[in-house]
């Protein structure tokens, strides 16, 4: 293909990197909502466990500064080793560059902290050294400022990088709604992680399709009153 960016992203085409998605350097994260934040990448994560995407997580300096990776997004990989590093560059690593190569795929999704340092350099690294594409989720990366996250998402597509969000790569994966291998388990993930599109699928099972209500225990509701009137 003369231009492998035309290529949609598949289960089968792509592999996934988490960098430094740790505590301390979610503190310093200016460019979005940190909560909102750590919703994207755990969606992110979910949706690679269920497309079965190798995926790949590295952290910085986790005892002396950093802190560990977010107990929620360790959670859903539980086998997986957590790739240590004293490098901002995570492409200076060893160990993280035999992991990508060992997952065989050229598309690298990549969600890290933060976007100007960490994300940057190993973007740019990946694509001059090790000949990958990288596309870049935008909305489960962060700066520490918003001009840091946007600027550097700028260098990074001038350079190549292919901008994407969590939901993009996520309904990518899917990409047709008849797989219905994966369809419960993306909707699930859907109505937990994806707001106000969430909202709406449980609103159509329940109201349109009169599915069960979405908790653990159902609860009895009380007939409304009217209110008296004078």
């Amino acid at each position: 293909m003369a231009n492998p960016k035309l290529e949609v992203l598949t289960p089968a085409n792509s592999q996934l990197i988490f960098i430094d998605q740790q505590p301390q350097m979610a503190f310093g994260v200016q460019s979005m909502d940190r909560q909102a934040l750590k919703n994207n990448v755990v969606g992110l994560a979910k949706a690679a466990k269920v497309f079965n995407i190798p995926t790949t997580i590295t952290s910085v300096e986790s005892e002396s500064f950093s802190g560990y990776t977010y107990p929620e997004l360790l959670d859903v990989f539980p086998d997986h080793k957590v790739l240590e590093r004293t490098s901002m560059n995570s492409w200076d690593d060893q160990k993280v560059r035999d992991a990508l190569a060992a997952n065989g795929r050229k598309k690298v999704v990549v969600a890290g902290l933060w976007t100007e340092v960490c994300n940057n350099t190993f973007s740019l690294c990946a694509m001059d050294e090790g000949d990958y594409e990288i596309y870049m989720v935008a909305d489960a990366s962060g700066g520490t400022s918003k001009e840091a996250h946007d600027y550097a998402m700028q260098r990074m597509i001038q350079a190549g990088v292919v901008p994407v969000t969590w939901q993009q790569v996520l309904l990518e994966w899917q990409r047709d709604w008849a797989h219905k291998e994966t369809y419960d388990a993306i909707m699930k993930l859907v109505k937990e992680h994806s707001g106000a599109y969430g909202m709406g699928v449980d609103y159509a099972y329940t109201m349109v399709h009169k599915a069960a209500q979405r908790t653990a225990q159902q609860h009895e509701i009380l007939a409304a009153v009217p209110a008296k009137t004078k």
